[in-house]
């Protein structure tokens, strides 16, 4: 069963993490090294000798978000578009997230869609824009305002949809342990909020291609 969150037009989405002081890797690596050993394994066997390091390496990858500036990212744009005015929908883009609660993985797909304004972005564009605020710890909901907001900023269109589906490790692994069961969040600005049937046309499009997969 999924559950379903629209995020209201005046939901105020904090700037990006300003930068912190950030532990040496020696740091980090003795921080992994100790919960290793909270846990009850030890560090001298094999298999977890080169684990701390490993999972510092790993931490980096997920969390590579936090270097990244996504408005930057739509800076560029083609306006020789002879005159395009329908809506651009990128479809069921896959991402991985982590909740910030359990540091968890949340795993889902996100469908980015806008009414271009005179200049259009290259569709990769979108989806970098997806991952950078995907690879921070996240809840679902932040997420979802954060790329549309950020599209909404820097290109100004006529409207920005966007709607994810994610699984979240954090409860099926843990608490209430519930397999299968998917969060879905949306936010809709400008025609999508203002026009029903830009709407329905956007969700449409989302539907089918779930169902696809």
């Amino acid at each position: 069963m999924n559950t379903i969150l629209h995020l209201s037009n005046c939901c105020d989405v904090p700037p990006s993490p300003s930068p912190v002081a950030r532990p040496s890797q020696a740091d980090a690596e003795a921080a992994f090294a100790m919960m290793l050993r909270f846990v009850g394994e030890d560090l001298g066997r094999d298999g977890l000798r080169d684990t701390p390091a490993r999972v510092v390496r790993a931490f980096r990858e997920y969390f590579s978000g936090y270097e990244l500036d996504p408005a930057a990212m739509l800076q560029k744009t083609f306006e020789e578009t002879d005159g395009y005015d329908e809506m651009v929908v990128l479809r069921a883009v896959p991402f991985l997230s982590h909740c910030e609660h359990h540091v968890a993985p949340i795993i889902g797909r996100a469908w980015v869609a806008y009414v271009p304004n005179e200049r259009v972005v290259g569709i990769s564009k979108l989806a970098r824009v997806v991952d950078a605020f995907a690879r921070r710890l996240q809840i679902q909901e932040r997420l979802t305002a954060q790329i549309a907001n950020t599209i909404q900023d820097v290109l100004k269109p006529h409207g920005v949809a966007v709607v994810i589906k994610a699984t979240h490790h954090c409860m099926m692994a843990r608490g209430v342990k519930k397999q299968g069961a998917d969060l879905v969040t949306s936010r809709m600005l400008g025609c999508f909020r203002d026009n029903p049937m830009s709407r329905q046309e956007f969700l449409a499009m989302v539907n089918a291609s779930h169902a696809t997969d």
